[in-house]
């Protein structure tokens, strides 16, 4: 299949401009061309001619195609690219188009995998039709490729159903509608955006930091003069923030609607930029509650889902998805239990003593920052009338922010989650299960060590570990640390092996459910080596506990599939009684021996293919993902 014929101009446009533009400016700069002459129109002329080659080159050479068991891609014009994507890799199937796309009618597909650094593949561009057929199909694929997993675990029904509806054929996708953005609550979530990053540009561009931009604020003149300037400057820098903020929500999440499905959240939002993507409940690697002190006032919260996969719109890139960008925290909380459910956490504080920590790292930052300006007053002479000394005024709030800062600290373990809770400015509560949790950290820096705390990290799988934004519990005390990690490795295995238990009995009992008594003639975890006469199979039987994590490596899938041996040896009494009642119903006769003989001879292979799969198969939250 081929990209929209309308993508080659659309591209051409879109790369030529870029290029126009740079030309604009070296030869702004004096580079000696101009505007009106021939050889600045030939030099414009001769970029679009040579991106309008290489863009038909690039539509002629890009493929894909969605095969039984992979999507393949087929790009490149200097360089030659094949790819082919299992469904079951398939993370994200996300899909973007900003206004001028929507004009012309076309979309572009992007398509995450689990651990991906960026996005897999990008499809630039296709119809909007075309994108949303592929979107459909492989969410339709990446079914199938579960189905016929629970096929060779024995779920022998669904398998049934599959192959008895075919692939012309496929059902509706029930969707439950969770979050629906109202008017009100998209302006409420303007009004309290903030965005950091302008306060920094404007003090770069008073402060005259920027080539070819005079400073703002005055380097002369009386002191009374400097801190009015200074004070309207901050005031307006404050008030400009607020306003890009509250556009830039708007923007972004205009429209924003949530829904569910039996294995999948699936979100729409954005105006300038309209964004539709999925986000499967079994890629989840956390969900994080945030707040900031206007946010709490009102009594509203937002709350984002973390993936291993990138999630688009997001700055940098972080793996994030707001799952509900702004509502009250009741509602909140009530939808992050409808996800993954929890219980009511009641988060165990640092020592109190900490706060002395946290005064003498604000006072010290302060004496940094004085010592910086007096330094510079005495050897530049435009700093020579600032005010050097306005720092030190910091220091009578430093015990206010301490207090806050350990006020917004600490951690809870329930009975399937642990939740911590960080920040004043934007405070984040982070829900992690612990069969998510990939690695436990315990570090100690030497500041730490001299105040006898720690810090303990839940690490999963998650694209914002990268960051390290894990789940932290921060300057917990010494014996807290080492209770807290001996715990998170004790709980991360058991459920990771109640996890593997439950997947074997359902498939077991799926398994017999779908078959008559004579079917019962071959155990479902029976191991058998082909060499072997069928009586002289062998029961997986395996006394050996579930391979425990290192608190201080990483838990990689090799470690842990030895757990499935612990499903296996519950399931030997399971075998005994079926044996049992096969022999039972030997000796009151069967209706048909060969039949049953047949079904036994097939049921060694199933056997064998079940048993291959349980040793394979790992519920690694990363799906082959070792990040570490």
């Amino acid at each position: 299949m081929k990209l929209a014929p309308v993508s080659v101009p659309y591209r051409v446009l879109q790369k030529a401009s870029s290029l126009v533009i740079t030309v604009v400016l070296i030869a702004s700069f004096g580079a000696g061309a101009q505007f009106g002459s021939l050889g600045f129109v030939g030099a414009i002329g001769g970029i679009l001619v040579l991106t309008l080659i290489y863009e038909i080159a690039y539509y002629r050479r890009f493929t894909y195609e969605l095969t039984d068991d992979t999507f393949d891609l087929q790009s490149g014009v200097f360089s030659r690219r094949e790819r082919e994507i299992p469904y079951g890799r398939i993370q994200n199937v996300d899909t973007t188009r900003n206004i001028v796309q929507r004009l012309v009618g076309i979309s572009a597909v992007n398509i995450e995998t689990a651990g991906g650094g960026s996005t897999e593949a990008v499809i630039q561009y296709v119809s909007a039709a075309e994108a949303d057929r592929l979107q459909q199909e492989i969410r339709y694929r990446k079914r199938d490729v579960a189905r016929e997993d629970e096929r060779t675990r024995g779920d022998r029904d669904s398998a049934a159903e599959t192959d008895a509806r075919g692939d012309d054929e496929r059902p509706e996708i029930d969707e439950e509608v969770l979050f629906k953005i109202a008017p009100s609550e998209l302006a409420l979530a303007g009004i309290l955006s903030f965005d950091p990053r302008v306060p920094g540009l404007l003090i770069a561009l008073f402060t005259g930091s920027i080539p070819f931009v005079s400073p703002i604020i005055p380097t002369t003149g009386s002191t009374l003069v400097f801190i009015i300037t200074v004070g309207i400057l901050l005031v307006g820098a404050i008030v400009l923030a607020w306003v890009v903020g509250a556009l830039s929500a708007i923007i972004n999440y205009w429209g924003f609607q949530l829904t569910r499905s039996a294995d999948e959240l699936r979100y729409e939002r954005g105006l300038l930029q309209r964004y539709s993507g999925t986000i499967p409940f079994d890629k989840i690697q956390a969900m994080t509650i945030e707040d900031n002190p206007l946010k709490r006032r009102a009594g509203f919260a937002t709350l984002s889902v973390e993936t291993a996969g990138y999630a688009p719109g997001q700055a940098g890139g972080r793996g994030s998805e707001a799952a509900v960008p702004i509502a009250s925290l009741d509602r909140v909380e009530a939808l992050a239990r409808e996800i993954d459910s929890y219980g009511t956490p009641s988060f165990k504080r640092p020592p109190k003593r900490i706060r002395r920590r946290y005064f003498a790292r604000y006072v010290m930052a302060l004496g940094v920052l004085t010592g910086i300006l007096y330094t510079a007053s005495l050897f530049v002479d435009a700093a020579a009338d600032i005010p050097w000394y306005l720092p030190v005024a910091g220091i009578l709030v430093a015990p206010i922010a301490a207090h806050y800062k350990w006020l917004h600290r600490g951690y809870w373990l329930g009975e399937d989650h642990i939740v911590t809770r960080n920040g004043f400015w934007n405070r984040e509560t982070k829900f992690v299960a612990y069969y998510r949790i990939q690695t436990v950290l315990d570090t100690r820096t030497i500041f730490q060590r001299r105040w006898n705390v720690a810090t303990v990290v839940a690490d999963t799988a998650g694209s914002l570990s990268i960051l390290g934004k894990d789940c932290s519990a921060i300057d917990i005390d010494d014996a807290d640390a080492v209770s807290l990690r001996e715990k998170l490795t004790e709980r991360l295995n058991d459920a990771l092996a109640d996890r593997r238990a439950a997947r074997r009995t359902n498939a077991s009992f799926q398994w017999l459910d779908g078959h008559d008594d004579a079917d019962l003639s071959t155990p479902a975890f029976e191991r058998r080596d082909p060499n072997q006469s069928d009586d002289s199979a062998e029961t997986v039987a395996s006394d050996e506990p579930a391979n425990t994590t290192d608190s201080t490596e990483p838990a990689r899938p090799d470690e842990l599939e030895p757990a499935d041996t612990k499903a296996d040896a519950e399931t030997t009494d399971f075998d005994d009684d079926v044996d049992a009642d096969n022999e039972e119903a030997d000796t009151n006769g069967t209706d048909s021996v060969d039949n049953t003989e047949a079904d036994h001879t097939d049921g060694v292979d199933d056997a064998e293919a079940d048993y291959t799969d349980s040793v394979s198969d790992t519920d690694e939250p990363a799906n082959g993902t070792d990040k570490n």
